[in-house]
């Protein structure tokens, strides 16, 4: 049997008692107790969880059909303020509870055309399958592989102390504020490996396929928030331009957070490929549980955070229908407590207040910056055949 070290940042103080070590049977006994987990919640879907979707999909568009109305009245401020806030909420349900969770799968078994994630398209500029491939493949697969899953840092921030520091990482606060604020664009541009191209490492010619269907899908959308709704309000153009605007830096500034609140706190846990070269099931899902965190809040909260506030259940069972998360997080938990393994779970703005501070800490150089690395969990691996 080899011997893993998995050290986990944040968790030094567990660390000082001696680290956890995991069997190589304990670690296929959690998979297994995992995947029957996952089975149970699978026989047991029905004619709930198809109401349930079909509620969100439901309150959406009448947000949608409210804010697109209210523009009409928008030489009123409150009326524009309302319009705003309907049409932004209407964007953080298609995008969080709707378009994420249906494009990875989660309503396949419903044989629901307008439900199927090969097909489903969202209210947002990044196409679909460009989408599914650098988030359903490349991040759920390789989940904090450094130097796999692109989603550490995006390809412009520093947000692991494995990735190397140069002087360009002494922007990070800088490039996380235009991240957060133009999300929308810059998760469109995620597949297209920008960074790579520049550096020559990947062709022009490789990403002109990626870049046609940007084109087609960025212009339909600015076509859309930008002209044609606007237009459609007459002498009102300039204030619903205003709002769908508004609009769209809620869902920004939202989606954002939400998604890096379960990524990027202090104690989520990053890896080498070697550490997770011929990973086992058991191994895979304590890098998903290692690898991410949850956030705390009001059933409302979840439904708005499209349960990615259970950012640990999520990569643990991506094809699940998010709002069960919160039926099996307990349960997650209870593993967690009985193997040893931290569950990485705290309010929005301690998470979020985390993630800020690790901004501005990677941006410094090493040398003048603490380490959060602490020895942690071991797990024991049973060798592979040679």
């Amino acid at each position: 049997m080899s011997v893993l070290n998995l050290p986990i940042p944040g968790f030094a103080a567990k660390a000082d008692a001696g680290p956890v070590v995991i069997s190589a049977e304990q670690v296929e006994e959690l998979g297994r107790e995992l995947d029957e987990l996952r089975a149970r919640i699978v026989a047991d879907l029905g004619e709930e969880d198809r109401e349930y979707i079909y509620k969100i999909i439901k309150a959406q568009r009448g947000l949608e059909v409210a804010g697109r109305g209210l523009m009409y009245l928008g030489f009123i401020p409150p009326f524009w303020l309302a319009g705003v806030g309907a049409l932004g909420v209407s964007k953080i349900l298609d995008n969080m509870e709707i378009g994420h969770n249906v494009m990875h799968g989660q309503y396949d078994w419903m044989r629901e055309p307008g439900l199927n994630s090969r097909v489903f398209e969202w209210d947002t500029v990044c196409p679909a399958d460009q989408w599914r491939h650098s988030h359903n493949y490349m991040h759920h697969t390789f989940t904090n592989i450094v130097g796999k899953d692109r989603d550490i840092g995006y390809g412009i921030l520093r947000m692991d102390e494995q990735q190397k520091w140069n002087p360009y990482y002494l922007g990070n606060p800088v490039y996380a504020f235009l991240l957060m604020t133009f999300f929308q664009w810059g998760v469109m541009l995620h597949d297209l490996e920008a960074e790579n191209v520049i550096q020559g490492k990947r062709k022009w010619v490789d990403v002109k396929p990626l870049l046609q269907g940007m084109w087609r899908k960025a212009g339909r959308q600015v076509l859309k928030d930008y002209v044609i709704f606007p237009a459609l309000t007459g002498p009102l153009f300039v204030s619903t331009l205003a709002g769908n605007v508004g609009a769209n830096l809620i869902r920004n500034l939202w989606t954002y957070s939400i998604i890096f609140c379960g990524h990027f706190p202090t104690g989520v846990q990053t890896f080498t490929e070697e550490e997770t070269e011929n990973e086992s099931r058991g191994e895979w899902y304590i890098r998903q549980m290692l690898g991410s965190a949850n956030i705390e809040g009001s059933p409302l909260f979840h439904i708005m955070s499209g349960n990615l506030s259970h950012q640990i259940e999520h990569h643990l069972f991506p094809d699940l229908p998010a709002h069960r998360y919160p039926e099996i997080a307990p349960e997650v938990r209870a593993l967690c407590e009985k193997y040893g393994l931290p569950y990485n779970t705290g309010g929005f703005f301690k998470q979020i207040g985390s993630v800020w501070g690790k901004i501005f800490k990677l941006a410094l150089p090493p040398s003048l910056v603490k380490s959060d690395s602490a020895p942690g969990v071991i797990v024991a691996r049973r060798k592979t055949a040679a």
